[in-house]
């Protein structure tokens, strides 16, 4: 069960979307984030993004938790699955029904885009109840959204440049990351984030959900995402390579050099546990390159 609302010991979470095993980018977040926790002997938590079963792929839940084991990143109470947390998602949907902050999107895929990707605003004007199959989208009222980041410094976001009226809920019936990852966030009471640079963006949305919700929002921290040759974010779509478990303190002095992070004398002879252990203690946040990539 989360902490009182409004606790002010540092919580923070790695949220892995089972979508295929741990590679070497979303390893580099889980350290960021384990080790800023540690550093303040915070909480640290994990969570299992499973809410878009077409794209999950069967087993990677187990496997992404015993290669987080593995590297010695052992997590603060039980798993949080938000296949398990559907009730809360729509119970979160109806107070934003409520407040006239959402509306049905019955758009085309051709009709939902300008130019610059945005959304039309063609179903703006819509209302409930609807009967036919739609979406449900934000009505993003406001003049910015802004935030300071640890990493990235003072980040600024215009409606209609930047972000538009995104989707919370998809025409498929599954709720959208943005929501969920909103709702599981005031759930738990993290107090701090830290992910990579791809997910500013979503930061605004989750920030302007947390205002429509009249809820505080976490202190963020955006590190830079590993790139491969092609300049690509490393990822399971660009076909990453999984972790080599058994190379666990190699991949933990790859992500501490990364983050340009010192290391221990002798680090190669270290476990994986005590390896973190010095690295929580010589966190140095501030010398994470504010840079948006960094080559594999």
């Amino acid at each position: 069960m989360p902490p009182p609302v409004g606790s002010s010991v540092y919580r923070g979470r790695f949220a892995p979307s089972p979508t295929g095993p741990l590679h070497l980018g979303s390893l580099l977040t889980a350290v960021a984030s384990y080790l800023d926790a540690r550093s303040e002997d915070g909480i640290w938590l994990v969570r299992i993004d499973d809410i878009d079963p077409p794209r999950e792929l069967p087993g990677a839940s187990d496997a992404i938790l015993q290669s987080l084991e593995l590297h010695g990143l052992h997590w603060d109470d039980s798993v949080l699955y938000q296949s398990t947390r559907l009730p809360a998602y729509q119970e979160t949907l109806d107070q934003l029904i409520q407040q006239k902050a959402v509306y049905p999107c019955t758009c085309s895929r051709k009709q939902s885009r300008t130019e610059r990707n945005l959304y039309s605003g063609h179903c703006r004007n819509g209302s409930f109840p609807r009967r036919d199959s739609h979406a449900i989208r934000v009505r993003f009222n406001t003049s910015s959204i802004g935030f300071l980041d640890r990493i990235q410094g003072r980040c600024e976001f215009l409606p209609g440049i930047d972000i538009d009226d995104f989707v919370v809920k998809r025409r498929d019936g599954y709720f959208s990351y943005q929501l969920a990852a909103t709702a599981d966030d005031l759930f738990q009471d993290i107090s701090h984030v830290v992910r990579g640079v791809d997910l500013l963006d979503s930061s605004a949305r989750q920030i302007y959900l947390m205002n429509l919700l009249g809820a505080p929002t976490p202190q963020y921290a955006h590190i830079p995402v590993l790139v491969n040759d092609q300049q690509q974010k490393l990822s399971k779509q660009n076909l990453a390579p999984a972790l080599d478990d058994q190379q666990a303190t190699s991949n933990l002095l790859y992500c501490l050099d990364k983050l340009e992070q010192p290391v221990p004398p002798e680090p190669e002879s270290a476990g994986p546990a005590e390896l973190l252990q010095w690295a929580a203690k010589h966190w140095h946040p501030e010398r994470i390159p504010a840079s948006l990539s960094i080559a594999l």
